[in-house]
């Protein structure tokens, strides 16, 4: 199972110098786990660059992954990530629910570069 980043779905999106390595989890459809909290993110970011058009097309392919909405038992388990690794709120849900699957994480993020269960790729520019 795999969780992508916000930054590794930002990074595939705009064909990045990391987007290759990104796009062996994310096309695989089958074995792909979205946090909820990433299409907030993702969505956000896209509509603050780009249009809102873009960033639709840009979650319907997110969402052909498994979406997992964040509940009180993951919520719970994201604090105590949060405060035992010392992560930023989104940060922690991404990594609660990567462990809650035990996922593997791909991300750019430099927050997750130490953890267990992290495929990390130091961010690049084109």
């Amino acid at each position: 199972m795999n969780v992508v980043d916000s930054s590794a779905w930002l990074s595939y999106f705009s064909g990045d110098a990391n987007a290759t390595a990104f796009s062996i989890p994310i096309e695989n459809i089958e074995e792909l786990i979205v946090p909820s909290i990433t299409i907030t993110e993702v969505f956000k970011y896209i509509l603050r660059q780009r249009d809102e058009d873009m960033a639709l097309q840009a979650i319907a392919h997110m969402e052909q992954g498994n979406v997992i909405s964040l509940d009180s038992s993951l919520a719970i388990n994201a604090a105590k990530y949060g405060i035992n690794h010392k992560l930023p709120l989104a940060d922690s849900i991404i990594y609660a629910t990567g462990r809650k699957f035990n996922a593997l994480i791909w991300t750019q993020d430099i927050d997750f570069k130490a953890l267990v269960g992290v495929k990390y790729y130091a961010k690049t520019t084109i």
